[in-house]
């Protein structure tokens, strides 16, 4: 295969793997915006929980069909994904029941540069100065078009530290993962999601009760609370699948800067479906300095040296000798 087919090949794949998991995750934030808002169901821990239980069937028919095949995966490395994961989810929504929406915003803001920091310090990798300033743009943007009010207190400044580190720590562990034992999406979600599902269904009901003093196990399920808590289990399990297979063909921190386009969808749609009384001058310009700034990231950073990993080798014994036996035997042959 030619060296143009196969980089039109990775582009066609890199394009759909990001429209995948743009409109999986804009339509989850849609329906479960419905379902909480518009019909009381707030028991976001114990859903998320059904989420990673629906995922977990897929899995399983996808193992079954000879799709997923068996992997490695030690127990100490998933005891530990699944605690970042879990302490994300908790933390986010701690997070916004006890801080305002606009430092709840400004925090997940914040997971970028800590997912820069993960990066550079673990991974080695060097940014361009063309890379920062976009990053920096892109949180501009954002922050112009959702943060509005700024209050914040000392509890809620702790669980929005704990959201955001366990958040950055678990889209980093993701990678980390996929490249150390070699693991696809389906791979790491067969060995990840069951975990989840049954950890989450287990502590998500005491987790919701005590942030919104309500039991699930009350709850008044109608027929239309029922089809739409389906419908974001369904759709649940191609954003979590999204998820890994972009955090695993590029990077955390790219699936968080471009994955601010969904922020921008999610906004033009509630002002569309939702009324556009929010919709306002700075709120169409910070969304407007967003976009320019993603499309300037997705330019800088594929650039040669506008995000590299940095790779030191470190020269071995035998390699060393074998230098010596080289410059020997050059040596003999001058003579």
């Amino acid at each position: 295969m030619a060296a143009g087919s196969k980089a039109e090949r990775k582009a066609a794949i890199d394009a759909g793997a990001w429209m995948f998991n743009v409109v999986t995750s804009v339509g989850i934030i849609m329906v479960n915006k419905a379902l909480m808002a518009t019909h009381g169901f707030s028991f976001a821990t114990t859903l998320t929980g059904l989420h990673f239980a629906t995922t977990t069937l897929m899995t399983l028919v996808m193992q079954w069909l000879g799709y997923i095949q068996p992997s490695y995966l030690p127990l100490p490395e998933l005891v530990k994904f699944v605690f970042f994961a879990n302490l994300s989810i908790v933390g986010m929504n701690v997070s916004l029941m006890w801080n305002s929406v606009g430092f709840y915003q400004i925090a997940k803001l914040c997971i970028i540069p800590v997912l820069c920091f993960l990066e550079i310090l673990f991974d080695k990798v060097r940014y361009s100065r063309d890379t920062k300033l976009s990053i920096m743009l892109v949180l501009v943007g954002v922050a112009v078009c959702t943060v509005t009010d700024v209050s914040v207190n000392s509890q809620g400044l702790i669980a929005a530290i704990i959201a955001v580190w366990s958040t950055a720590l678990q889209q980093h562990y993701v990678h980390h993962l996929q490249r150390k034992y070699s693991l696809g999406s389906f791979d790491l979600l067969g060995h990840t999601a069951p975990a989840q599902a049954a950890s989450l269904l287990i502590l998500g009901p005491f987790v919701d009760l005590w942030l919104t003093n309500k039991r699930v196990d009350t709850f008044n399920y109608t027929v239309v609370v029922t089809f739409f808590i389906v419908l974001s289990c369904i759709i649940a399990v191609g954003t979590n699948l999204s998820q890994f297979i972009c955090i695993g063909r590029f990077t955390a921190v790219s699936f968080q800067v471009l994955g601010h386009m969904k922020t921008i969808l999610v906004l033009t749609l509630g002002f569309f479906f939702f009324g556009k009384e929010g919709l306002n001058f700075h709120v169409a310009l910070g969304m407007t300095l967003a976009v320019i700034a993603m499309v300037w990231y997705g330019n800088a950073s594929s650039k040669p040296g506008g995000k590299e990993r940095q790779v030191y080798i470190i020269p071995s014994e035998k390699t060393q000798k074998h230098g010596i036996l080289s410059s020997q035997s050059q040596l003999d042959q001058k003579v």
